[in-house]
């Protein structure tokens, strides 16, 4: 049996690239939902429709636990799956607890960068309510991110200016610990830190939620029943283009670079 993953598009390859790390024996199938990305500027009528077709779809290939390894189908549509299938559902989303614990006591704040769908959710201010007493979090949206993502656009000559242009209102000597609420954002952690000043925090939900998925396969005795293999699909068809796979496979190593420079 597999575990299966959805996003939008390529953020929730940011997610099972941190499953591969505590669950190295299992087969994963990973589908993107490439024909209707990015999920941020959509209503939430539509994405709880292509969420529901593409989930439909994935259960059909004998699965064992489903993670949706994207924040704004998260906080959207996660209790309904869970209502409808049998096998565990899993979700991810920002990282606001863990923010802001490490922020207590600095006198700075948190900010969470997401899109701009997951930050209007009420499961988003819900969570934030609940966590920040203090009133230190600060929400932006930057989907232009997803968008770079998606064309594997991650030269700082594009990246750096969009981010100065969208960070320009906020004194970010003010933030300690910043939140990369969407899964497409770990891909720009190095273009972040040049435009932040030294010393600010990045962190994601991604290896929680991994880590989450390894504890609950072992408790149900469900681990190392597999390979490694990866399926892939996007929108219902299989990716079995060398050349895109290789592009896949690319972001693995890019994520692996970025994580032994921090």
């Amino acid at each position: 049996m597999r575990i299966g993953f959805f996003d939008s598009g390529i953020g929730g390859l940011t997610v099972l690239h941190q499953a591969l790390k505590f669950l190295p024996q299992e087969d994963y199938l990973f589908y993107a939902d490439t024909a209707h990305v990015p999920y941020g500027d959509k209503t939430k009528a539509e994405v709880r429709a292509y969420i529901l077709q593409a989930v439909e779809f994935i259960a059909r290939h004998n699965i064992k636990a489903l993670v949706i390894a994207c924040n704004t189908a998260t906080s959207i549509v996660i209790e309904e799956l869970r209502q409808r299938y049998d096998f565990p559902v899993l979700g991810i989303e920002p990282a606001v607890k863990p923010a802001v614990e490490q922020s207590e006591g600095k006198q700075k704040k948190v900010l969470v960068l997401a899109t701009r769908l997951t930050l209007q959710e009420k499961k988003y201010h819900d969570l934030v309510h609940r966590i920040d007493h203090g009133e230190i979090v600060d929400s932006l949206p930057l989907p232009g991110l997803v968008q770079f993502a998606e064309r594997f656009e991650f030269d700082d000559k594009t990246i750096i200016p969009y981010l100065y242009k969208e960070l320009a209102h906020l004194e970010l000597e003010r933030y300690s610990t910043v939140v990369l609420g969407c899964t497409h954002f770990p891909y720009f952690v190095e273009s972040l830190r040049q435009v932040f000043p030294p010393g600010v925090n990045f962190i994601s939900g991604s290896m929680g939620t991994a880590r989450h998925l390894a504890h609950l396969l072992e408790a149900k005795d469900q681990v190392n029943q597999g390979t490694g293999e990866i399926l892939f699909f996007r929108s219902n068809v299989q990716v079995d283009d060398p050349a895109t796979l290789a592009k896949y496979y690319s972001l693995f190593k890019r994520l692996d670079e970025i994580e032994k420079r921090e």
